[in-house]
Order: C-alpha cells, then structure tokens, then sequence
C-alpha cells in the first residue's frame, strides 16, 4: 500500500504549471477516459504527464491500459477496509506520493471525501454525463433523458465537497434524439467527454487553472479562452 499526505485550506486559488504538469489519474472501470488521456499524452505538445493511476478496484481496464502505457498503478481496494475513513485516508495517501499537480477523475467510482478534497484544493478534476448544474449525481444520462430536455452534454469541473457542485471548468452541448435510450446517449456523450477531457488537461498543463468563486478558466484571467 502507498503512502503520502497534505491538507491546504479550499479557497480561491491560481495554480500554475509547466509544460508537463503531473497528473494522477482516478478510475474504477473500464477505462475509456484513461486510455483517451494516456494516447493523448503520447503527442509532443500535450501539456501534461500522466504518473500514475489509483483505483479502487484490482484488474479493472484502466489497470491494464497504464500497464500498457507503463504507467505505475496503485490499488487502493475498498473492499480490504471495514471503514471508510480508513480507506479515505490510504486513497489520499497513495495519490499524495505521485506528488501530482493535479488529480483527474477519470471514471472513478466512489465519491471523494472531503478530507481527500481538501488536500488537493482546487486540482481535482471530474467530468460528468450532464450540463451541469442540470441533472448532478449518479444518473444524469437517465435523467435527463426522462426529464425530456432537446439537449444534454457533458461538464468538466473541479470538485469540491458537494455531489457535482464545484466551479465548471467546460461543457459541451449533445443533442438529444427522438428515438435515444439511455444507452446510445451516454455513447455519443462519452464521445464529446473524451475530447473534451483530453484537450482541457492539456490545456491546463500549458497554461495553468484559475478558480474565483463559481469561475474556473484558464491563464491568468481565467477567461478559458
């Protein structure tokens, strides 16, 4: 098991970085966002470096893609705790020693909690299958579609201590078709989150990310332009 630590206060904040800002990845499943990021990562002007993926689950996908990759993997299995603030603090601790500038959500599972949050303040990015702050949590494709609306997307933010309720970095927008099922509109969503996500990292690795408020962006106008 890995160990590491830290804690800074959440607060506005300006984070700047090289050309290959350290990123660790989080993910459980099969990991499409994964893969997405460490292809990226192989092109001479992406802004960041993957160093590492943790995953709360042995033999997922994503395992096998930074294995792949040769990227070095740390398992921090939930099911080898009998409490959760115990397998709190290994997560953090296995994350803090890749010494990352930022913690990307790449398809992890389990909802972070606010000790691990508060570690990396403002450096922990997630991406989620709705145009928040519409249709938040675990079910935003099923939801979205019952609720009937013409268009949904996805988002990419930073978490903070809320359920998808952190300053929204980017969106895109995915029409909605007549005859989608949850299933072929969560495909053509993943599609645009996976461009989406691979292009903002780079972009935040090259130019850094501002958080003011409820305003995320990039350089130092936050603008994202």
């Amino acid at each position: 098991m890995s160990t590491g630590e830290t804690s800074p206060p959440l607060q506005a904040a300006n984070v700047f970085s090289d050309e290959r800002t350290r990123v660790v990845l989080l993910a459980s499943g099969s990991g499409t966002n994964v893969r997405a990021l460490l292809d990226a990562q192989r092109r001479d002007d992406f802004g960041a470096r993957i160093v590492a993926l943790v995953t709360d689950l042995p033999g997922t996908g994503a395992e096998r893609h930074a294995h792949n990759h040769g990227v070095p993997v740390t398992v921090v299995n939930f099911r080898d705790y009998t409490e959760r603030v115990a397998w709190d603090r290994a997560l953090r601790e296995a994350v803090s020693q890749y010494n990352p500038d930022f913690v990307v959500s790449a398809g992890f599972m389990r909802i972070l909690a606010p000790t691990f949050v508060q570690a990396f303040p403002h450096r922990i990015l997630n991406t989620h299958p709705a145009l928040l702050p519409a249709f938040p949590g675990a079910h935003g494709v099923r939801d979205a579609l019952a609720y009937g609306v013409k268009v949904t997307g996805c988002t990419l933010h930073v978490v903070d201590e809320g359920t998808d309720t952190g300053p929204i970095i980017a969106q895109v927008a995915v029409p909605v078709n007549s005859d989608d099922t949850v299933e072929t509109l969560h495909e053509r969503i993943k599609v645009q989150e996976r461009e989406m996500l691979t292009r903002w990292v780079s972009d935040i690795g090259h130019r850094g990310l501002v958080v003011t408020g409820r305003h995320a962006g990039l350089g130092a106008n936050g603008s994202g332009v």
